[in-house]
């Protein structure tokens, strides 16, 4: 989001699903639809069926890397250079869209300064990517017209993830692949909701609708409708919160829907956080392992049995129907926020989820236009400012949502860790199709579809490290260990062991490094230094 809203002036998918069914290329970078957003991997092989290209960078050979036209195998956490690389040819040979760039962007020259750096020969020893298929990638998305850029987590959850984000939009911009049907740059979210959450405030530096904390008339406005002084002071990210409790000066935290203790990197340094609160609510609707640690648990209720809004990817705001009523003595989640608001002398009188809709849409710009009875049948695309608005399914038509699009010079940075003697293999982390983040370990039809953790190892690490099938491994890292089963693949190149984070009795998060991203304070899930030992 802080990457996309540094080039562009919006941190959001430029375009609509349905222009990635329609493109002519798609470029998957650090991306597995076909497990991670099966639904739009359906999209998107419709497309390659009506003649699309694909251009997959992936560290994996993943399903849609089998399929792709051009498979980048980059090594992990080299995607800077990567795309550094591809700008690099197509400026050299003169591919770039000169009128685009001349009109609707600005600080070029310090891109071409910046790219000069990274020739394919030099791209090629630091990616592991061969060279002529540098040279075929660029000269594909540079001269196919309608390209369409995806990227998920395998960009953000690094160190560098919002420089990631920058140079993916430096490519998009220098070819022109922006602000019209069938093109942009398409972040795929990692939840349902994230987008939506995002939209209503859930930052440290924001209101709802993006308008900071900071700008003296956002507060006013926001301290007038709900009739308390705001401060003007920026919260804490994730994990500042977990640092500042392990050192004492967080004693309380409020956690709803979220199991940090298996989610969150580092998971180890999560757990300290938490045993080291005075006090600890949870809110969910499952015991998870953060709940085991809670002095009070909250029961919520599941999205079948609430009403409210998704916002999914493309920024399509969607209704969602209760149909059950809450379970036992659970409640939806609005209800129990407002009880615990007035319970401590704030009091909150809403009587509907679409009673908070309409508040949020008359603070917020981008929702202005909206209530229950337009979203009733497809949705909307927000921005959506008025009520005879259609919507908006395509961002920067004319011009960006800051005037002119801005190109950022990205250097190269490594890995916090890379690996060395002690820890000889790369770590990298993601879903798996049967699973969903750490909630569906609780369903017994989909845990017999893959009932346990298999890390994924190259067949010649296997031969080195004397494993077969039907053995285990314990793998370690700096910060912990685990035992697993495994399953020998070449699907990951010599050197890089693959895990999923799905279940708890293999909690892969102890492995993690807890470092972040400066920005956007996203956890390097994608790259740890771990060794291998047969049990």
């Amino acid at each position: 989001m802080a990457g996309l809203a540094a080039s562009f002036g919006s941190g959001a998918m430029t375009n609509s699903f349905k222009d990635i069914e329609n493109t002519s290329l798609i470029f998957l970078i650090g991306s597995n639809p076909t497990e991670a957003h099966p639904v739009l991997a359906l999209k998107m092989r419709k497309a390659i069926r009506n003649g699309a290209k694909l251009i997959v960078a992936d560290p994996r050979r993943t399903e849609m890397a089998d399929i792709a036209d051009i498979w980048l195998p980059l090594i992990p956490g080299t995607d800077i250079p990567l795309l550094n690389g591809l700008m690099h040819i197509i400026i050299k040979e003169e591919l770039w869209d000169k009128e685009f760039v001349k009109s609707k962007t600005e600080n070029f020259e310090e891109l071409i300064a910046t790219v000069e750096n990274y020739p394919p020969s030099e791209v090629a020893k630091i990616t592991g990517v061969n060279e002529e298929l540098l040279y075929q990638a660029a000269r594909l998305y540079a001269n196919t017209y309608e390209a369409s850029i995806c990227y998920t987590l395998g960009i953000t959850e690094h160190v560098t993830g919002t420089n990631n984000v920058i140079n993916i939009a430096n490519l998009a911009m220098l070819t022109g692949h922006l602000g019209r049907k069938n093109v942009g740059v398409n972040p795929l979210r990692g939840q349902n909701n994230v987008q939506g959450a995002c939209d209503m405030g859930s930052l440290p530096d924001v209101f709802p609708g993006y308008q900071k904390v900071f700008n003296k008339e956002a507060r006013q406005k926001f301290s007038k409708a709900w009739g308390v002084e705001l401060s003007d002071k920026v919260g804490l990210t994730i994990p500042e919160m977990f640092d500042d409790a392990v050192n004492g000066i967080i004693r309380g935290m409020y956690i709803m829907g979220e199991d940090p203790v298996l989610s969150d990197p580092d998971s180890n340094h999560v757990r300290k956080a938490l045993e080291n609160l005075d006090f600890l609510v949870v809110q969910d609707i499952f015991m998870n392992e953060t709940a085991r640690l809670a002095d009070v648990i909250l029961p919520a209720s599941s999205f079948a049995e609430k009403d409210g809004t998704f916002t999914n990817s493309e920024r399509r705001v969607q209704r969602v129907r209760k149909a059950i009523d809450p379970i036992g003595n659970s409640k939806p989640d609005w209800q129990i926020i407002c009880e615990l608001s007035s319970r401590m002398g704030y009091e909150m009188h809403y009587q509907s989820a679409s009673e908070i809709f309409d508040e949020m849409a008359s603070l917020t710009h981008i929702y202005a236009g909206m209530d229950y009875q337009r979203l009733d049948k497809n949705g909307l695309h927000w921005p959506c400012p008025t009520k005879d608005h259609p919507g908006t399914e395509v961002l920067h038509v004319g011009k960006f949502t800051k005037g002119k699009g801005v190109f950022i010079g990205i250097d190269h940075i490594p890995p916090a860790e890379l690996p060395d003697e002690e820890y000889p293999y790369y770590l990298s982390t993601g879903r798996r199709f049967y699973h969903y983040n750490l909630t569906t370990q609780y369903s017994s039809s989909l845990s017999e579809y893959h009932p346990e953790e298999l890390a994924m190892v190259n067949p010649k690490d296997a031969k080195r490290l004397g494993i077969k099938k039907g053995d285990k491994i314990k793998i370690t890292s700096r910060r912990g260990e685990v035992i697993t089963s495994f399953e020998i693949t070449d699907r990951v190149t010599e050197g890089t062991i693959w895990m999923s984070f799905h279940y708890r009795d293999v909690p892969t998060n102890v492995l993690t490094n807890g470092v972040y991203d400066p920005v956007s304070h996203t956890g390097e899930y994608k790259v740890a230094a771990v060794k291998v030992e047969k049990i």
